[in-house]
């Protein structure tokens, strides 16, 4: 692809200037695709009904043209415009829980373009809890973007990371800081019955059910242990958030006992891998790094296994860290499957291609 001159406009998160977001909006309204902040990861958007401009999200990210795309939205009206009709009980849910990081899957307009939907004829629609990413959605209008990053690679949660991935590749970068969560959206598909949880995310699935006042039910995908034929949303189908270092992911039969999985895992990284000249390095939590590094063994402190939240923020810039240190291999630790541990332990295998050891 072509290099573009990629415009960096710095907003502030809380408080935008609406002079900065009005420059990005109007580029939308030409064409331009952009990369905005929200309180999951930085997207890469564009109006989504621009065929063209959507099409370049592809492009620049080396996306496959299957992958759908999450439509964004700031209010009421702009649900209209894309999801068919819907009943008032169920709308009514649903603003009282947007602005947040849940994704919902519903039948589509047939005005939103098939390159939206990979061809489905069900949207995925978000109403982002960021200040920045509603003031520009209210100007440009619904915003069709995937994370902001390279294909395959763990996604931005840092103006660094989208600056590296991003930058001659689109025409505005909306610079913001950190993201907060630091993973993305939850995604449940409300067109099956039950509903269907298709990724996990910040807003976990315990958290759905009180919501939707019904079961949820977490298919083998959700939980990271396999693709889907067919993706009805991102994240479903092909490798996502790896890094270029192999990575192994170790799983823990008794999380209660994590003291001694980290003794079984340490013996096991230097006995099949230290002791034959490999350079590794475990992603570990701050209550057993020093098991591995008593071994001689390198660690990346992901936070503690007391605030998965912190761990979740942690992962992806954990992830891309992995890459700079030049190792042979990482393994990472496994977490519990609750709360928002279950969206962890979906990236992490998904990183992985699931290459995980159970211990």
């Amino acid at each position: 692809m072509d290099v573009i001159l990629t415009k960096v406009i710095r907003v502030d998160p809380l408080n935008p200037d609406l002079n900065k977001i009005k420059v990005c909006c109007e580029a939308a309204h030409r064409g331009a695709i952009f990369v905005f902040p929200t309180e999951t990861v930085y997207g890469l958007g564009a109006y989504a009904f621009d065929e063209e401009a959507v099409k370049r999200i592809f492009i620049a990210k080396g996306r496959p043209i299957d992958n759908p795309l999450i439509v964004h939205i700031a209010n009421a009206r702009q649900l209209e415009e894309v999801v068919d009709e819907i009943p008032e009980t169920l709308n009514k849910l649903l603003r009282s829980v947007w602005p947040s990081p849940l994704t919902v899957i519903l039948r589509k307009r047939p005005s939103v373009p098939r390159v939206v939907t990979a061809g489905l004829e069900t949207v995925a629609v978000r109403m982002p809890a960021h200040p920045v990413a509603l003031k520009l959605i209210e100007c440009v209008g619904p915003v069709a973007a995937p994370s902001a990053n390279i294909s395959g690679r763990p996604s931005p949660t840092t103006s660094h990371h989208v600056l590296i991935d991003m930058y001659g590749r689109v025409d505005i970068i909306l610079d913001a800081g950190d993201t907060f969560f630091g993973v993305e959206s939850t995604i449940v598909d409300l067109t099956s019955t039950p509903p269907k949880l298709l990724r996990p995310g910040p807003i976990p699935v315990e958290k759905l059910r009180e919501i939707l006042g019904t079961e949820i039910e977490v298919p083998p995908v959700a939980r990271g242990l396999c693709e889907s034929g067919r993706a009805l949303a991102p994240g479903m189908k092909y490798r996502h958030y790896a890094p270029q270092t192999k990575l192994i992911v170790a799983e823990c039969q008794n999380y209660q006992r994590i003291d001694l999985c980290a003794e079984q895992l340490a013996e096991i990284i230097g006995r099949q891998y230290v002791d034959k000249g490999m350079k590794v390095v475990v992603i570990a939590s701050k209550e057993t790094k020093h098991i591995y590094e008593s071994r001689g063994i390198k660690t990346l402190v992901i936070g503690s296994r007391n605030n998965l939240y912190e761990i979740a923020k942690n992962l992806f810039t954990v992830l891309r860290e992995v890459d700079r240190l030049g190792v042979d291999l990482a393994v990472a630790e496994g977490f519990e499957e609750y709360g928002i541990g279950l969206a962890i332990m979906n990236r992490l295998r998904k990183a992985s291609g699931y290459n995980i050891i159970r211990i």
